[in-house]
C-alpha cells in the first residue's frame, strides 16, 4: 500500500467538492418532476449526452477488466468487448431515432406500447425489479469491487470505508440533482479521468525496469501480446483462441447478448440518455459520439498500463508478495492495475486516484438515477400508485436509490474479479439479444416471446454458473463446456425457445400493432400482413440499406482509429496510415449519408 501525500489528498478533495457543487447547481434547475429528475427535462445536447454515456461505460472496474485480459490473453483477448461496436453502431443507425420518436419515459414503458395484455404489464413490471434492481445491483457491485481493491492498493481503506466514502458522495449529488446532475457531473468526472489516464501511462512507461514505449514492446513477454488477432499456429490456437476470442464474439456474441451499456438495439441508460436529447437528430449524434469514443478513444491507456504490468508484476505472487497486507482473494490479475498506480509520484497519484474515484461515481450515479427510475415508473406509478404525485414520484426514487446502493455494497464483496462478473452478465444475457433486435421490425414477436427469452436465458445462466464455473471446466456428453461454449449453447437455447413461444401463442392485439406502427414508423417489410390486414400505407422512412452502409462504416470507422493508433505507438507507421485513412473514408461514407438517414 502506497502512502498519499498531503498534496494527494488535495486533489481528492477538490475533485470531491466540485462534485458536489455540480450537483448543487443541477438542483438548482430541477423542479422536482419525473421527467426533470429522470429526464433532464428531455432538452439535453448531443455533446453532453454523448459524453455522459462514454462515462458512464468508463466505470472503475473496466481498466481492471481489460488488464486481467491483457495480462492473460494479450491486446486480441479485448475482442471479447470490441465486437459489441457493431451493437452500438446498429443501435446508432437504426434504432436511435425510434426511440426517441416513442416519446416513452423509460425503455421498459416500451413493452405497453408495443405489445398488449396482461402480459405485457407482467413483462414491464418484473422487468422494472429484475433490471432496475436485481441485474443493476449486479452491475454496480462489480463497479463497487474495483473500487474496493483501489481503495485498498491507493488509499490503504478497507471495504467498508471505500464503499462507505463513494457510496455517500455519489448519493447527495445523485439525491439533489437527477439526471441533470448526474450528466453535468458526468462531463467533468470524465475529463478528469481521461487527463489522469493518459499522464499515468506515459509516467509508467518511463519506470526503470520498463525503460520506455519502445523496450515495453520489444520485451520478450510483451511482444507476445501485441497482436491485434488471436495468432493461430495449430489446432489448438484455432479452438482455443480464434474461436473463442475473435469468431465467437464477432459472430454471435454482439448480436445475441444484452450487455448493460450494449443492449442490442439500445436499452438501459443509453436509452435513458436517448430519450432525454432534444430531438431525434441529437440523440443520434449523442449515440454515434458514444461508440467512437467508447471504442477507438479510450482503451489505449489502459492496454499501455496492462502491458507495462507484466513487467513489473509478470506474475501474481509477485504481486501478493508486495500488496501483503491486501486479502489474497482481491489479488488476482485485474488488480494488476491498481497496483501499477502505486508506482505514481505525489500530486499524479492524486490526480490518478481522483480519476478513477470519479469513473467509479460517474457508473454508480448512472445506475442508481437509472435503476430507479425502473423502479418508479415502471412498477410504483404502474402498478402500485398511479395516481402518486411529480413530487412523491421523486421521493419514491429517491428511496429506491438509497436501497439499491445498500444492496450493491453487500454484494460486492463477494465477487472474485471484473472476469467473472462480466461472463456472468454476458451468460445471463445469452440468447436474448436477437429479439430486442427483430421486435421493432417484426409483428408477430410478442410478449410471451420476451418472458421465454428472459426465464430460459437466466435458468441456463444459473446452471452454467453453479456448475460448470470451475476451470478447466468438465467434460459433459463429449463437449468441454468452457465459457464460450457455454455462451453458444445459452444463445442456441434460449433463442430456439423464445422462436418456439412465439409461433405457438397468439400475437399481440391487432389495434395496438397499428398504433406502434404509426407511431414509430419502422421500416415495413415485416409489417407487411399488419399493412395488407388494415388496408394501411407505407409510412415513409429512411433507407434501411444505407442505415446498414452507414452502420458498417461506422463500425470500420471505429476499428481503424482504433488499430490505426495502435499501430503508430508499434511505430508501424505505413499500417498506422493506412488504418487512419480507412477510419476518415468510412466518416466521409457517414457524413454524405447523414440526411438520407434521418
Amino acid at each position: 500500500m502506497t502512502q498519499l501525500a498531503s498534496l494527494d489528498w488535495i486533489i481528492i478533495g477538490i475533485f470531491f467538492a466540485i462534485s458536489l457543487a455540480i450537483g448543487l447547481y443541477a438542483a438548482r434547475l430541477a423542479n422536482n418532476s419525473f421527467s426533470d429528475y429522470f429526464l433532464s427535462g428531455r432538452n439535453m445536447p448531443w455533446w453532453l449526452l454523448g459524453v455522459s454515456m462514454v462515462a458512464t461505460t468508463f466505470s472503475a472496474d473496466t481498466p481492471n477488466f481489460v488488464t486481467d485480459v491483457v495480462r492473460q490473453g494479450g491486446i486480441s483477448g479485448n475482442w471479447v468487448w470490441w465486437a459489441f461496436c457493431l451493437t452500438g453502431m446498429l443501435t446508432v443507425f437504426v434504432y436511435a431515432k425510434l426511440w426517441r420518436r416513442s416519446g416513452i419515459r423509460t425503455d421498459l414503458e416500451f413493452y405497453e406500447l408495443r405489445y398488449s395484455g396482461r402480459p405485457a404489464q407482467f413483462l414491464r413490471g418484473f422487468r422494472a425489479l429484475y433490471l432496475g434492481v436485481f441485474f443493476n445491483v449486479a452491475v454496480m457491485a462489480a463497479v463497487l469491487l474495483a473500487g474496493i481493491k483501489f481503495g485498498e492498493a491507493l488509499l490503504g481503506w478497507e471495504p467498508i470505508v471505500t464503499m462507505g466514502v463513494v457510496g455517500l458522495i455519489t448519493l447527495s449529488y445523485t439525491f439533489i440533482g437527477g439526471l441533470r446532475g448526474v450528466i453535468l457531473t458526468d462531463f467533468f468526472q470524465f475529463a478528469l479521468a481521461m487527463i489522469g489516464m493518459v499522464a499515468a501511462a506515459i509516467y509508467l512507461l518511463g519506470l526503470p525496469q520498463v525503460g520506455g514505449l519502445s523496450e515495453l514492446l520489444s520485451h520478450e513477454v510483451v511482444a507476445e501480446k501485441l497482436h491485434f488477432l488471436p495468432e493461430v499456429n495449430d489446432s489448438t490456437d484455432f479452438w482455443g483462441s480464434l474461436i473463442p476470442v475473435l469468431i465467437i464474439p464477432l459472430a454471435v456474441q454482439w448480436w445475441s447478448v444484452w450487455y448493460p451499456g450494449a443492449e442490442p438495439g439500445g436499452g438501459g441508460y443509453v436509452v435513458q440518455r436517448m430519450l432525454s436529447a432534444k430531438d431525434e437528430s441529437h440523440a443520434v449524434r449523442a449515440t454515434l459520439f458514444f461508440n467512437v469514443a467508447h471504442y477507438a478513444l479510450r482503451p489505449w491507456p489502459w492496454i499501455l498500463i496492462a502491458l507495462v504490468s507484466i513487467v513489473v508484476y509478470p506474475d501474481l505472487a509477485s504481486m501478493q508478495a508486495e500488496f501483503s497486507s491486501v486479502d489474497p482473494a482481491y489479488i488476482k490479475h485485474d488488480f494488476a492495475f491498481p497496483a501499477m498506480l502505486t508506482k505514481l509520484p505525489a500530486g499524479l497519484l492524486g490526480l490518478v486516484a481522483a480519476s478513477i474515484i470519479a469513473a467509479l461515481m460517474s457508473t454508480i450515479s448512472t445506475h442508481l438515477n437509472w435503476g430507479s427510475s425502473y423502479v418508479v415508473n415502471d412498477f410504483y406509478l404502474r402498478f402500485v400508485r398511479p395516481e402518486a404525485s411529480e413530487a412523491q414520484q421523486v421521493r419514491v426514487g429517491r428511496i429506491a436509490t438509497l436501497g439499491m446502493l445498500v444492496l450493491a455494497c453487500l454484494l460486492a464483496p463477494l465477487y472474485e474479479n471484473a472476469k467473472t462478473a462480466f461472463d456472468l452478465l454476458l451468460q445471463i444475457g445469452a440468447g436474448t439479444g436477437l429479439i430486442f433486435i427483430l421486435r421493432w421490425f417484426w409483428w408477430r414477436i410478442n410478449a410471451y416471446a420476451e418472458i421465454a427469452a428472459m426465464v430460459i436465458s437466466f435458468i441456463v445462466a444459473i446452471v452454467f454458473f453453479l456448475f460448470f464455473k470451475k476451470d478447466p471446466a468438465p467434460e459433459v456428453a463429449g463437449i468441454l463446456l468452457a465459457g464460450h461454449w457455454q455462451l453458444v449453447i445459452g444463445v442456441a437455447i434460449t433463442t430456439l425457445g423464445w422462436v418456439l413461444v412465439t409461433l405457438l401463442t397468439r400475437p399481440t392485439d391487432n389495434a395496438r400493432l397499428v398504433d406502434f406502427y404509426q407511431k414509430i414508423r419502422p421500416h415495413a417489410s415485416g409489417w407487411r400482413t399488419v399493412l395488407q390486414r388494415n388496408q394501411l400505407a407505407e409510412v415513409g422512412t429512411s433507407s434501411f440499406s444505407r442505415e446498414l452502409l452507414c452502420m458498417f462504416a461506422g463500425v470500420f470507422l471505429v476499428y481503424g482509429s482504433l488499430f490505426g493508433t495502435g499501430f503508430l505507438l508499434y511505430g508501424q507507421w505505413l499500417q498506422g496510415v493506412i488504418a487512419m485513412i480507412v477510419a476518415l473514408f468510412c466518416a466521409v461514407i457517414i457524413r454524405s449519408n447523414w440526411r438520407a438517414i434521418q
